[in-house]
């Protein structure tokens, strides 16, 4: 009588429990789906990659990366945030698509408040400020002489309006109080090309991006955005230290969830994160391309990313 007791205990107890409830130490118990908002090749799709083969070893699940580019990024970011929230459809954000496309768009299918979970910053991404070899300026402080003295007359580029490249020469046309003016471009690809020859005179871009330019001399570079020199191009000073005190501008990537994501399902994988990225050999992988990783926790993934918005609103304006 007892094992029969026993038996229909656990029988009323699995009717008890809430239809599709999982308990958290099974996940994740299938492949998890990183949608990247951008077209494979690129420096986002290359790093989400490459964390994608740390976490299948970490979570014993296939990660699979699923670019979803278009329409900057919103078409992606959409699929997430209409995702169940099981852990299972994660977006790999980017800045331009969290930050800077909502302000550009009179109306996104989203809330970036409301939908979706903060899991994990992945890295930040210094911006180097490059010229073409023939603009007579060899830093930030002589680029902002030859501004002054020739308002108007200097143009740089970008991969479009809104992307982070434009933002951050934004800022620093407003900190220094230069007027140079803006070329955009449908992609980085064209924009650095068009610079190598001469058409446009800077770019802001990722180092990752510039790099191969830069030392075989095709292009110059004036000064890093970030805040501390990049352990990538160590010789090159900051904005801030050689211009522009308090300048800083970089971008970032971070790992997201759909709105309501079960607590330990967002602490198993941020902690999937955070050991992948302290792993020698990643890490290793991710300076040399000069992307600097930065594991946080989720509640400090969410200040960040709305410290990011703030700042794109206050350089943004519809007159760019």
């Amino acid at each position: 009588m007892i094992p029969r007791a026993v038996a229909i205990l656990a029988l009323l107890t699995a009717f008890a429990a809430p239809v599709g409830a999982a308990p958290a130490e099974a996940y994740p118990s299938k492949p998890i789906r990183i949608v990247v908002t951008y077209a494979p090749g690129g420096s986002t799709d290359v790093v989400a990659r490459l964390l994608a083969n740390y976490l299948t070893e970490s979570l014993g699940q296939q990660i699979v990366v699923d670019n979803r580019g278009g329409a900057g990024g919103i078409i992606g970011t959409e699929i997430v945030a209409r995702a169940a929230p099981d852990g299972y459809t994660l977006l790999f954000g980017t800045a331009a698509g969290l930050s800077i496309n909502p302000l550009l768009q009179k109306k996104v299918p989203y809330s970036i408040e409301r939908d979706f979970t903060p899991i994990s910053l992945i890295v930040v991404n210094p911006q180097v400020l490059v010229a073409y070899p023939g603009l007579p300026a060899n830093s930030a402080g002589e680029l902002i002489k030859l501004a002054r003295a020739r308002p108007g007359q200097i143009n740089y580029a970008s991969p479009g309006v809104g992307s982070p490249n434009h933002m951050g020469m934004e800022l620093l046309k407003s900190m220094a109080g230069i007027d140079v003016v803006h070329v955009p471009y449908k992609g980085g690809g064209p924009a650095t090309t068009d610079l190598i020859s001469g058409q446009v005179s800077l770019l802001f871009n990722s180092i990752p991006s510039v790099l191969p330019h830069m030392k075989s001399g095709r292009l110059k570079a004036l000064a890093v955005g970030s805040a501390a020199r990049s352990p990538a191009i160590p010789e090159i000073p900051t904005v801030a230290e050689a211009a522009v005190p308090g300048f800083e501008y970089e971008t970032w990537y971070g790992l997201l969830g759909a709105a309501g994501m079960p607590r330990p399902i967002v602490m198993r994988l941020n902690d999937a994160v955070v050991k992948a990225l302290r792993v020698k050999e990643l890490e290793q992988l991710l300076r040399a391309q000069g992307s600097q990783p930065r594991p946080s926790t989720p509640a400090a993934s969410a200040s960040a990313i709305a410290a990011s918005r703030r700042l794109a609103g206050s350089t943004y304006s519809p007159r760019m």
